[in-house]
This record gives C-alpha cells, structure tokens and sequence, in this order.
C-alpha cells in the first residue's frame, strides 16, 4: 500500500496541533492533523474549559449562601442541581470543541483523520488502516491523569479529574486523594455545592511546591469553608467501607481511616506517549516517558517534533499555545524563538486564585542572590475588602543589585489578572521601579503592586 503524502503531519488536536495546521496550510503546505477522539485537547474536554465553568457554578453557589454579609436576602437553602450544572459544562465545553472540530475540517490544505495514529518510521504513520506520510511530524499528544499503584486502588470504585466531570448526583462525601492544584480545585468546589470533603495528602503540607507561607494560607482557607485537611498521610491505602470508599492513612495526628462516598484520585499526570509507537521511529523519551525535545522542541530524530504537555516543558494550556508558537517562528518566520525564553507563570483556580510568577522565595533563597522583598495582605487591598475577599495576600522578590524583579506569588481576588503586571515587565527585564512609579487604576487589585514594591526590604539569607 502507497502511503498518502503530506508536507506535515500532526498528531493531536489540543492547544498546539489545530494552531500550528492552521499556520502551515495558510503558508501552502499540505498538512493532515490526526485526532483519535476529542477535539481541544485536556484544556477544552476535561482541564480549563470544564473544571472553570464548574468552578464558576460553585462561586454563584457560596455567594448566595453568603449573600446575608452582603445584605442580601436568600430564602430557603442554597442546593446545587448537579444534573443543570453539568449540562452548563458540557454546553460550554461543546462549543468550543466542535468550534476547533469545524475550524480544521473546512480549513484550506488540511485532511483531518479521527483515528489513532502509530509510528511505523520516522517518517510514516498508520492512521486506522491507511498510511500516511510526511518529511515533518508534530507531536501533541497530550497526557491523562496518573492512576497510582496504590493498594486498594483495584478493589474500589474511584473517580479521576476526568470521570468527576461526568457526575449528575452530588457525592455525598468526597475523598481526594492529593492536595496540589487538581485536587484543591476540586475540593473547593464540591465543598460549595454542599458535598463533605476531605483531602488526604502524603507531604507535610498542600501545594507542597509552593513556599510555605502560601501552602499554610491555602490551607486555612479550604478549612474555613469546612474542608477537612489530612497531612503527612504516609502510607494511603483503599478498601470497600460502609459508605462506600474507606481510605486508610497513616498520620501521626489521626490515625483513623476516612469513609466516603467517592474517592477522587488526582496525583498526577502522565503523557499519552505509550502507544504511539515511538519505538519505530528511535524518539527518545525520558524516564518518566515525556518526549525529549532541545530549545526549539526538536526531538532527537530529524523532521520530528513533540508540543505541549507529552515534551515535559509544560503542564498548561499557555505553555502548550506558546510551543506552537515556537514551532512555527522557527519553522516559517526565521525567528529563533526558544523555550529557555519563556517564564514560568501559572495560576491554581481556587477562589481565591494563587497567581505565580518566576522564582519562590525558596528558590530565591536557596541561589544566595541578594534580594529585597515586599508582602501585603490582601485586607490592605481596597478592591478586595469592598467585595469581600479579602484572603490571601500578595508577595513579590526583586534582585537587589539588578532591580529586576525575580518572582512574585499573588493568593487572593483578582490575582490571576493582576500578575500580568508583573509578568511583562519581567519579560521585559526592566527595573521593578518602572512599575513602582506606575499609575494605576483605583479601586484594583492590581494598583497595590506599586505600593508593595515601594516597601521593599532585604530578604534575609537564613531558611524561612
């Protein structure tokens, strides 16, 4: 059988894939874009799309049950209809999916292929039962979330970021087995539409990568809303139990097992590089089986590149974006645009959110740069105390000989827009005076940066 010929092939139709065949069939070339099942990626089917609009739900749903502080008047209980709020999810998650779907299938020079793709060399694939060839492969397979091997995970029933995005019932008490970013948006959120939960964390303390002063307020903020925190669960196991699921800890505080309804396992991702064959085209993976790839997202095989969160370069929608973005200046614009460019910057969407923006006053700490620092809480932010948020607060690390800025955490309303602020003028590898002496707009959150960074102080050397 004669393979059809392409100028490029693209495996995956996440944030990088349709982007990157959109940017390559408008230059001319004769691409084929292969998705094996849903259009959008994780962003659009169970990441950011589906996890937000839900996350949204659950706002609507604590600010009515808090509606009294605001002098607002809510007769009878506040009940989430889980059956309403999913179809909310699936309407806006649809939209978006079939948008990227009929975007590709009337795109000019593009052949789309609903299949699963498989390497037979490096440069032919198996797509169903045609074969397919092009002298460039793309990469943008993705990842799923990691089902551990943990005892007792074969015995119960459990729930994954994907499948919990599927409930119409409202578990009666949710256990989440991981306290990082999934399973804290989560826990939040169906805390809010009136399920007991609890979190059971193996480290010390949640979002464990972040610095301590931001983990400890995170945690004081879910328990407030009445979330149960378990810590230093060192030794997890699942059974069957009476409600449903019985989780068994070993904690130096408690000890007892935890029975819930439904267990929620969200330790991790893993990227969908098993089963592509990989082996046939000498890709190399690391360890943990991410694609290898060099500044400019080669993989060590010419003609072969890997995008988004399969590369290990990345877990976010933003990164994956920016890797096309990459890809395709040094592919069709002649500018060398490289990975190693690129800031690290995230958000966990939590309420409120944690912004994060280049090192963590650890990391700082631990370069031995001198350095000053600035902190603010949150109840000195105008905008915040009129809406009633006021959580959290604001910390920003400054390079005391370059005046560079080195990095910033914001835990509270509106920080995931304001860190913006801070992130273009690192960008911009100006001085942190030319935002201090910045103007900005009252009542914001945003227009207390200038102040914190007009408040700088040595950070000292010593561990926090």
């Amino acid at each position: 059988m004669e393979p059809k010929q392409f100028d490029a092939i693209i495996v995956g139709a996440g944030q990088a894939g349709p982007s990157l065949a959109g940017r390559l069939a408008q230059a001319g070339r004769k691409v084929a874009i292969v998705e094996r099942k849903l259009f959008g990626g994780t962003c659009v089917n169970t990441g950011c799309t589906p996890t937000k609009t839900l996350i949204a739900s659950a706002y609507v749903a604590h600010k009515a049950r808090t509606a009294d502080s605001y002098g607002i008047e809510v007769t009878g209980p506040v009940k989430a209809d889980m059956k309403a709020v999913k179809a909310r999810k699936d309407s806006v998650l649809l939209k978006s999916r079939n948008g990227i779907e009929t975007w590709l299938r009337d795109m000019e020079n593009c052949t789309v292929f609903t299949d699963h793709a498989r390497f037979v060399s490096p440069t032919r694939m198996s797509v169903g039962g045609e074969l397919i060839t092009a002298p460039q492969i793309f990469l943008n397979v993705g990842g799923r979330a990691v089902i551990p091997d943990m005892p007792g995970a074969k015995d119960v029933p459990f729930l994954t970021n994907t499948s919990i995005l599927e409930l119409e019932t409202l578990p009666k008490h949710l256990a989440i087995v991981g306290g990082s970013y999934i399973g804290i948006e989560f826990a939040q959120a169906f805390r809010r539409f009136g399920t007991e939960v609890t979190i059971v964390e193996m480290s010390s303390r949640l979002a464990h990568n972040e610095d301590e002063d931001v983990s400890a307020a995170i945690k004081e903020i879910l328990e407030k809303e009445g979330i149960r925190i378990r810590l230093n669960a060192e030794c997890i196991e699942l059974h069957p139990g009476p409600e449903g699921v019985s989780v068994h800890v070993s904690c130096s505080e408690d000890p007892s097992s935890t029975d819930a309804s439904h267990v929620l396992l969200a330790v991790g991702r893993r990227p969908n590089t098993d089963d592509l064959g990989l082996e046939n085209a000498d890709v190399a993976l690391d360890k943990r089986g991410y694609i290898q790839v060099d500044d400019q997202l080669r993989t060590n095989v010419p003609g072969i590149w890997a995008m988004g969160d399969c590369n290990g370069q990345g877990a976010f929608t933003h990164t994956a974006y920016n890797d096309f973005e990459i890809v395709a200046a040094n592919l069709l614009d002649n500018d060398p645009r490289r990975v190693s460019d690129r800031i690290l910057t995230y958000a966990m969407f939590m309420d409120p959110p944690l912004a994060r923006v280049g090192m963590t006053e650890r990391q700082v700490r631990e370069s031995g740069k001198p350095a000053l620092i600035g902190t603010r809480p949150m109840t000195k932010v105008n905008r915040a105390v009129e809406k009633g948020e006021s959580d959290g607060f604001m910390k920003i690390l400054v390079d005391a000989e370059s005046k560079q800025i080195l990095g910033a955490s914001i835990l509270g309303v509106g920080g995931d827009e304001a860190i913006h602020c801070i992130t273009d003028v690192m960008y911009a590898r100006a001085p942190y005076t030319t935002i201090q002496r910045a103007v900005h707009i009252h009542p914001t959150v945003a227009e207390l940066i200038p102040t914190v960074l007009g408040d700088l102080k040595p950070l000292e050397s010593a561990k926090p």
